[in-house]
Formats: structure tokens, C-alpha cells, sequence
């Protein structure tokens, strides 16, 4: 049985590109959207494809909390934080499909 959090999620287009912070119920599903361009808007636009920070919780209030407080970082903070786990920008969306099954 799978398994669905909420989460808070960081694409990029390219290693120190343009950025996108979501927040979802399903992230699993929500990075198939952004990478498959079915969805119009900002991501579409500016091919932010590459899963590169997420971060699970267990409701959906805390989720959102966390979202509204890295959108209020500076942009170097959120480059920061990426690379504390991720320092080579790896796309991370096989780690979440994993999860997913």
C-alpha cells in the first residue's frame, strides 16, 4: 500500500538556475506534472524539470508552514540548503518514485 505525505519541494531548470518551491499532497505525482509540462505557468516556462530538495511532513499545515518559510529565503539561502544534501544537483525524482512504490 502506498504511502502518500504532504511535501515541500524545490525544482530547478539547471545547477544554480531559476527556482520553484511547491508544496503537495503527492509529490510523486505533482514532480510527473512539472516534468511533463502539463501543467501551465512559471515551471512550464522556464523548464524547471530537476527535483533537487523536498522535505516530508506529516500534515499538510506544517507542509505549507515550511513552504511559506523557504520562499521568504534569500536566494542564496535556498542554494545553501540544496547543496547541504544535494551538492551536485543531482535530479532526485528516482529517489521519490522509489518511495512511491
Amino acid at each position: 500500500m502506498r504511502v502518500i505525505k504532504p511535501a515541500v519541494y524545490i525544482l530547478a531548470s539547471k545547477r544554480n538556475g531559476t527556482l520553484y518551491i511547491g508544496v503537495t499532497g503527492d509529490l510523486a505525482s505533482r514532480v510527473s506534472v512539472h516534468q511533463q509540462d502539463l501543467s501551465d505557468g512559471f515551471t512550464r516556462r522556464y523548464g524547471m524539470h530537476i527535483l533537487v530538495h523536498y522535505e516530508h511532513f506529516d500534515t499538510m499545515p506544517e507542509a505549507i508552514a515550511r513552504e511559506k518559510q523557504l520562499k521568504k529565503l534569500l536566494r542564496s539561502a535556498k542554494i545553501a540548503l540544496i547543496e547541504t544534501d544535494n551538492p551536485d544537483w543531482r535530479d532526485l525524482t528516482s529517489d521519490v518514485q522509489a518511495w512511491r512504490s
